[in-house]
């Protein structure tokens, strides 16, 4: 039975969570600028303070402080869910992107120092860049299951909004 996760208001969070099968999708440029897109959406809804957003691998993990605590459920329900349906879109694949369930913890304190603030600027930025229509990337990745096995993917952005011409 899964114990139930401890929820208080004004508090740091870590939060982790990672891609399903351990696949690198973070490797991808265009799905850090879908994580962007979706992060500064889930920012204007529910509001929060985020630290530390490190992609490791198939793992992002993040130091977040809801204005309100108990959204926290909510917050990462928002990203995961909105973050698969585009990806899934975009790449014309269909099936879960993220592997089970989120972890949180609560922190006894402020993050750890390294733990600095997002910029909000770089991520606004980053989220207006366009995602390529038309491309193919290979990714290449251990089996974190089978010592030994290499498994690789290749991903095509089929469903990106072409670039208009210029005008003539």
């Amino acid at each position: 039975m899964r114990i139930n996760r401890q929820l208080e208001l004004n508090v740091w969070y870590e939060a982790r969570t990672a891609i399903n099968i351990a696949e690198p999708l973070f490797r991808l440029p265009f799905a850090i600028v879908l994580l962007h897109r979706v992060l500064r959406e889930a920012k204007k809804r529910f509001g929060f303070e985020l630290r530390g957003l490190k992609l490791e691998g198939a793992w992002l993990t993040f130091y977040i402080k809801p204005d309100n605590g108990l959204e926290l459920p909510q917050i990462m329900q928002f990203l995961k869910q909105t973050f698969s349906a585009r990806f899934n879109w975009l790449t014309g694949r269909s099936g879960h992107v993220w592997g089970d369930r989120y972890w949180s913890v609560i922190l006894e304190g402020d993050p750890p120092a390294w733990a600095k603030a997002v910029d909000w600027a770089a991520v606004e930025k980053s989220a207006k860049e366009p995602i390529p229509a038309d491309t193919t990337y290979t990714l290449t990745w251990d089996s974190p299951r089978q010592p030994g096995l290499t498994i690789t993917t290749v991903i095509s952005v089929k469903n990106a909004p072409k670039t208009p011409s210029p005008p003539a």
